[in-house]
């Protein structure tokens, strides 16, 4: 049969190109990488089994990142020029990550305001001025977003992961679930690896309920193994996030289990749009339909990590004055945050200063 001829040669040409990349010989490893995926595409177009295609898939994706890895080394070496000594940082790849930039900025995203101020506040204040947060006030480490389809939290993701500057990975649980006893829980370590050594990172984990459900007696093995590794990378003893932030994202987020949702510590709820973002998205032929539903946010009995989360979430009162400032007045040699009625107010806002122009507003209880 014509698939099973060219996975094979696929799979002979790929070990030729494991072997090379061992080698250090990347420009041939390279050559003979994006040959295979030619043969594992068309095995992929041929494959009737479900299961069969979806190991294709996962292996064409894994391939598929180390060959852009290595493209991208042999050109900020010159056109493929190496040096026998070099090499490149992540030899074997994480399989289906999907690391890339989306070109939109945060501005685009059609949400309310709400949820665009709490994502600068988490992901892009800590990247431009980090001296707002030393000692006890530190940057959330994990974001849950959370609301009906279709309300762009995905977009959303992205686009601040671009105004952030920071390196992106988007991942659902086909990328990390494997038949291959042990292999899933290493694809999440992996992952979590590579963002660390790629930091400020963010990862991003789509319909996070699918991989991170409620655990019951009828779970498979399989399963809570991957939620227990989930757990250890992102909030476990010996573990150093700093400069990962995880963002998850779910329609149904009572689903989730409780140990995973502990570890979201700010959860932001993107509600329906309103009339006026429900238009501009008919103008971007996105084709959401009207809908007047408001949704509701209940939150009752504190717990003791609830308790510290609202005092961090008080901490963050200076940092949400600067933002939403319009008008700064000079303080010796700084730029503070004003009224407009100031006689020294200056009307600008906090994009136009520079990190050592700013001047932090004190907290003050209201």
């Amino acid at each position: 049969m014509a698939h099973s001829s060219s996975l094979n040669r696929a799979i002979e040409i790929v070990q030729k190109a494991v072997e090379d990349d061992s080698n250090k010989n990347y420009r041939e490893a390279l050559k003979r990488y994006m040959l295979a995926l030619e043969f594992f595409m068309l095995a992929l177009k041929y494959e009737k089994n479900d299961k069969a295609k979806a190991i294709i898939r996962v292996k064409v994706d894994e391939y598929l990142s180390r060959a852009e890895l290595l493209e991208k080394h042999l050109t900020s070496q010159g056109e493929g020029h190496t040096g026998t000594s070099a090499t490149v940082v992540g030899s074997g790849g994480v399989g289906a990550l999907g690391k890339r930039n989306c070109g939109q900025g945060l501005s685009s995203a059609i949400l309310s305001e709400k949820p665009n101020d709490s994502l600068k506040e988490a992901v892009i204040f800590p990247v431009k001025f980090p001296q707002l947060f030393t000692g006890k006030r530190t940057p959330w480490k994990g974001i849950l977003l959370y609301g009906p389809p279709g309300t762009g939290k995905s977009y959303l993701a992205q686009a601040v992961a671009t105004e952030a500057k920071s390196t992106f990975f988007s991942i659902s649980s086909s990328d990390l679930v494997s038949k291959w006893q042990g292999d899933s829980e290493r694809l999440v370590k992996q992952l979590f690896e590579l963002a660390r050594e790629s930091k400020p990172s963010i990862i991003f984990i789509d319909e996070i309920d699918s991989l991170a459900g409620s655990r019951n007696e009828s779970e498979s093995e399989g399963s809570r193994r991957i939620k227990t590794e989930l757990l250890v990378q992102m909030n476990g003893v010996g573990q150093d996030n700093t400069g990962v932030l995880i963002l998850g994202a779910t329609n149904i987020p009572w689903q989730l289990d409780s140990a995973i949702k502990r570890r979201f510590e700010k959860r932001i709820h993107i509600p329906l749009p309103g009339v006026e973002a429900r238009r501009r998205m008919f103008q971007l032929h996105v084709g959401s339909t009207p809908c007047d539903l408001t949704a509701k946010d209940y939150r009752m009995g504190y717990s003791g990590s609830d308790i510290s989360v609202v005092v961090r979430d008080a901490l963050m009162q200076p940092v949400r004055k600067v933002i939403g400032a319009t008008h700064f007045k000079r303080v010796e040699t700084k730029w503070t945050p004003c009224s407009p009625g100031d006689p020294d107010a200056v009307e600008k806002t906090w994009s136009e200063l520079e990190s050592h122009e700013l001047k932090e507003p004190q907290l003050k209880l209201k």
